[in-house]
C-alpha cells in the first residue's frame, strides 16, 4: 500500500506501477460494496485538505482524501455547505468515483453536477487538469464527467472542485406513514409540486420524506401546503432517523446483494410492485423522487428474478446495477473508452480479459479476480487465452 501526499508523489507512484505492469486499486475511506484487489493499492489518507476556499465565489478546491464531514466543517464556517449530503466517512474522490449522492440530489443533483473542475492521474503517471474555478467554463474536455461513477477504472481523481450552495435558515422535514399502495403517489405528488422541496425520500415500510427548505417565512408557509397536499403529515426540524441512509457496505448488508435502480418517475409505482413482491423479500429506499432506490437483499437470496423483473421494468429509460458485483464492462462504449485512458486495463481492479477463438473473434468478459490479466502461450489453434493471476499476485 502506497499514500501519497501530493498530486505530484501520485503521479511518480502510479509511472513506477506502469513501468511494473502492475494493477492499480485507489481507496478512499475503503467502504465501497466491492473489495477488488491489485498490486499497489493507493491509500488518499494523506491528501485530506479543504486546499482552497473562495467563499465569495461559492467555490471550493478539496483533496481527494478529504471525508464529507471535514469538508462540511470548513465551509460551514462561512455559512456555505457542499449539497451532496453523502455520510460524513465518505471521502471526496470515492464519493465522485461511485457518483454516490444523497437526499439533496433530487435538488442538487451528484456530483457529476457540482463538479466544475477536476485533477486526476493517469494510469500511466500522466497529470492532467480540466475545469477551473469559476462556474461557467467550457474550456478543455470535461474529464469531471467522464470520472465520475468510473470507479477508479480510469486513473486517480487527487482533487477537485466544486460549486457550493449557503446554508438554509430553515428547514422543515414532513413524514408520511403512506403504505405501498399510497408511496409512490406521495412521492410523485412532492416531487412534482410547485413548492421546491430540496429532497423527496422513500424510507423503511414505504414511509416518505420530504425536505422543505429556505428563509422561516418561506419554509413556515410551504410545509404547511405541503402537509395539506399530501395528508396526515408529521412535521419536525430533524430529519427521522432513515433519512438518507444508504445500505452500510461494511454492515450486514454487504452479505446480501444491494442493487441500484434508476427509472422515470413515471414508473415508481411499477417499480415499488416488482419489490413488493412476497417471492423475493427486499426492502427499498433512497431518493426516489429523484429516480433512485436502492434495494437490499439478504444473504442467500437469488436475485436473478428480481433483477430481470426490474429491467423489465424500467426499460431502456433506466437502469439496474449490482453494487455488489465488479462494474461490468459490457458496452462497446465503455470499452472504448477505457481503452483509451488504460491501455492495458490495470485500474481500479476490474479487468477486462479477452480471448481470440479460432474464428478470429474476440470474447470479452469482465474478470472479477481482481489482478491483471497476463497472455498465456497461444493453443494449437492460433487462440490467444488471457488468463488472471491468482490473489497472491504472483505470476
Amino acid at each position: 500500500m502506497v499514500s501519497p501526499a501530493s498530486t505530484d508523489e501520485a503521479s511518480a507512484m502510479l509511472r513506477d506501477a506502469a513501468e511494473r505492469s502492475q494493477t492499480v486499486v485507489p481507496r478512499g475511506a475503503g467502504r465501497g460494496w466491492v473489495r477488488p484487489l491489485g498490486d499497489v493499492i493507493v491509500d488518499m489518507g494523506q491528501m485530506d485538505q479543504v486546499t482552497e476556499h473562495a467563499a465569495g465565489d461559492l467555490v471550493a478546491r478539496v483533496q481527494a482524501g478529504a471525508t464529507m464531514a471535514h469538508v462540511g466543517e470548513v465551509l460551514a464556517a462561512a455559512g456555505q455547505r457542499l449539497a451532496l449530503d453523502v455520510p460524513p466517512e465518505i471521502t471526496v474522490g470515492g464519493m465522485i468515483a461511485t457518483g454516490t449522492a444523497g437526499p439533496l440530489r433530487f435538488r442538487y443533483g451528484s456530483p457529476r453536477d457540482l463538479l466544475i473542475g477536476i485533477t486526476v492521474v493517469r494510469p500511466d503517471g500522466v497529470i492532467a487538469h480540466s475545469g477551473g474555478k469559476v462556474v461557467k467554463n467550457v474550456a478543455g474536455y470535461d474529464l469531471g464527467k467522464l470520472f465520475a461513477g468510473s470507479h477508479g477504472t480510469l486513473g486517480l481523481i487527487t482533487e477537485a472542485t466544486f460549486r457550493l450552495h449557503p446554508v438554509p435558515q430553515a428547514v422543515a422535514y414532513l413524514t408520511v406513514e403512506a403504505g405501498l399502495a399510497g408511496a409512490a403517489a406521495a412521492v410523485v405528488a412532492a416531487a412534482n409540486s410547485p413548492l421546491q422541496a430540496s429532497a423527496v425520500e422513500l424510507g423503511p415500510d414505504s414511509a416518505v420524506g420530504v425536505l422543505l427548505e429556505g428563509t422561516a417565512a418561506g419554509v413556515a408557509e410551504r410545509t404547511k401546503r405541503m402537509a395539506e397536499l399530501l395528508g396526515s403529515a408529521s412535521i419536525s426540524s430533524t430529519a427521522p432517523p432513515w433519512w438518507g441512509r444508504l445500505p452500510d457496505p461494511v454492515g450486514p448488508d454487504l452479505a446480501g446483494t444491494v442493487i441500484r435502480v434508476t427509472f422515470w418517475l413515471s414508473r415508481l409505482e411499477d417499480v415499488l410492485a416488482v419489490i413488493a413482491d412476497p417471492a423475493v423479500p427486499c426492502t427499498a429506499l433512497g431518493p426516489a423522487g429523484a429516480g433512485l432506490l436502492y434495494v437490499c437483499l439478504d444473504a442467500g437470496t437469488d436475485a436473478g428474478g428480481l433483477i430481470s423483473a426490474l429491467r423489465g421494468t424500467v426499460g431502456d429509460r433506466g437502469s439496474v446495477t449490482v453494487l455488489t458485483s465488479s462494474p461490468a464492462f459490457d458496452s462497446p462504449l465503455m470499452r472504448s473508452v477505457r481503452d483509451q485512458f488504460d491501455p492495458g486495463h490495470r485500474m481500479g481492479g476490474v479487468v477486462l480479459c479477452r480471448e481470440k477463438t479460432s474464428y478470429g473473434r474476440w470474447l470479452t468478459t469482465a474478470c472479477t479476480a481482481g489482478s491483471a490479466c497476463r497472455p498465456a502461450r497461444p493453443t494449437s489453434c492460433g487462440a490467444r487465452r488471457w488468463t488472471p493471476r491468482a490473489a497472491g499476485f504472483t505470476w
